[in-house]
């Protein structure tokens, strides 16, 4: 009796520590490739979710947006994937789900994991010096005194150079022509560019002059948004021995099944692009802004890390998809979960950026001190676009969702929050 029993409790202890195990495979594989299915079938209300069409259709009715594209997909499975609106609102070409839009800024997620793939095959640390690989990045200088009136400033060495994690947390110092003043006086002097690009320019020749501008402030000092992801995706140019636009292509569009995802259409898809629009006091209204037809006109030689793709709501929830299933999607692993872990960590201590949160290695990060302030889950990871698109990530939830529309400026741009919340007062389970 006493074997019997030894033997017993040793199943029971197996079993135990076989379980998790088991469950912990299911939940790795079981969302591999999104799929669709109701609601209710992953724990959501069909009912609920519906408050989004009113909430889309009200802007629209309002003449604030001129539609979108909402998708949302929970353990893999698509729960709510839709068009509204219209592409076009002067020739009332409706709105389609595989319509593709400029997500701009939504370009870096995809950079940052470019970049990670690399560190993942030892060709870097993140503490390595930027100079190491691209030279013209050595000894770099911050801004000290500027008078843009008088066109006059001084400059003193840095105390530190530039790291590559620097650039993914954007803490280098370089910044943004369109945000910084500062930056704008020294970068159209050597006409370098924020991203949406006509020109025939190449990324390389950019990089190496913005390489030579004097910084906002010391690396590592304080969080500064700027073209820091255009020169990591000159960095993977120069470590891969491709362009950006083949890396891109050929390591993550062609294995995740990205297929309407481009820095530049075709011409065959061209009537896919959804017209951008400017918000104004009197409603929207077609952007005149030339820049804004990159995707299809110019040289089409600028390869952007921080604003170039152009892409379906689809394609891009492949790749948050991939994200979180810690780096594999279509039996096609880009990333190891541990590198995803090290993403998505606080990587700028007590620094905070734009409403208060915390930043990992490309995306911004909810935090257990952050979690009060809306619908969420402690390490949700997110980042949006420039013309009015959005994303998130909930690992705890196992939710991705994206709200896209083609819109700048944007004045009632809190149609993506409120999309995140009636994303989350859909879970039921």
């Amino acid at each position: 009796m006493k074997k019997v029993h030894a033997a017993l409790i040793l199943l029971i202890f197996i079993a135990g520590c076989m379980a998790p195990n088991q469950e912990n495979t299911f939940r790795k594989t079981r969302e591999n490739i999104l799929t669709q299915a109701t609601p209710e079938q992953v724990g959501m209300s069909g009912e609920r979710l519906q408050r989004i069409d009113n909430l889309v259709n009200e802007y629209i009715d309002n003449n604030w947006i001129p539609g979108g594209v909402a998708l949302i997909a929970r353990q893999g499975k698509i729960v709510y994937y839709k068009s509204f609106g219209f592409n076009e609102i002067e020739s009332k070409d409706s709105m389609q789900t595989d319509d593709i839009f400029r997500i701009a800024s939504m370009t870096k997620a995809i950079t940052s994991v470019a970049v990670m793939m690399l560190y993942e095959e030892g060709k870097f640390l993140l503490d390595d010096p930027v100079f190491m690989y691209i030279p013209e990045f050595e000894s770099p200088t911050v801004i000290t005194e500027i008078d843009l009136d008088k066109e006059t400033y001084s400059t003193k060495q840095a105390k530190n150079d530039i790291t590559i994690r620097h650039l993914l947390t954007h803490t280098s110092g370089i910044g943004y022509g369109f945000i910084n003043p500062e930056m704008r006086f020294f970068y159209e002097k050597e006409d370098i560019p924020d991203g949406f690009v006509v020109s025939d320019a190449r990324l390389g020749d950019k990089i190496k002059l913005l390489a030579k501008q004097p910084l906002l402030h010391e690396p590592g000092e304080k969080w500064t948004y700027g073209l820091n992801t255009d020169v990591l995706g000159y960095l993977i140019e120069v470590l891969s021995g491709m362009s950006l636009e083949e890396f891109f292509h050929t390591r993550i569009f062609i294995p995740l099944g990205m297929t309407d995802s481009y820095f530049y259409l075709p011409d065959e898809k061209v009537d896919r692009l959804v017209t951008i629009y400017a918000e104004e006091e009197d409603g929207i209204h077609v952007s005149e802004e030339l820049s804004y037809n990159y995707p299809f006109e110019g040289g089409k030689s600028y390869f952007s890390g921080g604003a170039g793709i152009n892409t379906t709501a689809l394609d891009y929830a492949r790749f948050m998809q991939m994200l979180v299933n810690g780096g594999e999607y279509k039996n096609h692993r880009l990333l190891s979960r541990k590198t995803i872990d090290l993403m998505t960590t606080n990587q700028i201590g007590k620094m905070r950026i734009w409403g208060g949160t915390p930043f990992g290695l490309g995306f911004s990060l909810v935090s257990e001190d952050q979690k009060h302030l809306m619908l969420s889950s402690v390490g949700n990871y997110s980042w949006g676009g420039y013309f009015s698109t959005s994303y998130w990530l909930d690992p705890e939830e196992e939710l991705i969702a994206t709200f896209m529309t083609q819109i700048y400026p944007a004045i009632h741009g809190d149609i993506h929050q409120k999309f995140q919340v009636l994303t989350y007062q859909a879970i039921i389970d």
